[in-house]
């Protein structure tokens, strides 16, 4: 299956984006058309730009409350799909592109990708910590169940000098 999908990407998608542009390119012109690709390059990488940041922003919120920013980390993977789908010029990747740009799409497809990657409905998170520099072994290890999702970790508690 995973040969088929390379094919696809790489054999017929292109052939699929330059038809489609020589049938625009007929109807309005080839300058027009260039124009049209650059503008939507543009204006991808603007959106793009602006939902990454606003990612990234929720992900050091996450992070400092001491969630796993799961969500924003595969949001990102998701935006950076989207931002090299838009700056490759051709209608069908432009549209992919932007539909990756509306959230609910986007999650949306997010929960249908973990769904067949972790097709039992339980993801589990695994944590190591650093180990203590003062050679005081105060490591400690622990699972913890959150709303049906496993947390598996260790930890060390760290000197009040470090905290």
């Amino acid at each position: 299956m995973p040969f088929f999908i390379l094919v696809f990407l790489f054999i017929l998608m292109p052939i699929l984006e330059i038809s489609l542009l020589i049938r625009v390119a007929g109807h309005i012109g080839i300058l027009n058309t260039a124009a049209f690709a650059l503008f939507t390059a543009v204006l991808g990488a603007y959106l793009v730009k602006q939902q990454g940041i606003a990612t990234l922003a929720k992900l050091q919120q996450e992070a400092n409350a001491g969630r796993v920013p799961a969500r924003q980390i595969v949001e990102g993977v998701a935006l950076l799909i989207a931002g090299a789908v838009l700056l490759t010029p051709g209608f069908i990747t432009d549209a992919i592109g932007f539909a990756l740009l509306i959230p609910p799409v986007r999650m949306a497809l997010i929960n249908v990708v973990a769904q067949k990657v972790f097709a039992n409905g339980q993801v589990v998170y695994s944590y190591t910590s650093y180990q203590d520099t003062t050679n005081q072994d105060t490591r400690q290890q622990g699972s913890r169940s959150v709303n049906g999702t496993v947390i598996d970790g260790e930890y060390t508690d760290a000197p009040d000098e470090e905290k």
